[in-house]
């Protein structure tokens, strides 16, 4: 199993530095298209995707949180901060319809 990264170039080359592929991605296009190249790759278990860049393309990645069992995708903190989005809880209701 391996990681890949999506996002600012800070995040993308501190990765790097240990051994972890990634994408940099400053475009709605640049997310879907590195979406999709973590998405096919069978060897990627985890997609890290920065805060910023799972802003752009927001509807996508919570689809994806909710349905892809493989890679699992984690948002992490942009170089600005994490940037505030629906909570698993709400994804959940979205999801299967039922509050927890």
């Amino acid at each position: 199993m391996k990681l890949f990264v999506l996002g600012d170039e800070e995040a993308v080359l501190g990765f790097a530095l240990v051994g972890v592929r990634g994408k940099v991605a400053q475009t709605p296009t640049e997310v879907e298209e590195g979406l999709r190249e973590a998405l096919s790759d069978e060897e990627i278990g985890i997609l890290l995707i920065t805060a910023d860049a799972a802003q752009m393309a927001r509807e996508e990645v919570d689809r994806l949180k909710v349905t892809s069992v493989s890679p699992l995708i984690l948002e992490i903190p942009s170089s600005r901060g994490l940037v505030k989005g629906p909570s698993i809880r709400d994804l959940i209701r979205e999801a299967i319809g039922v509050s927890l």
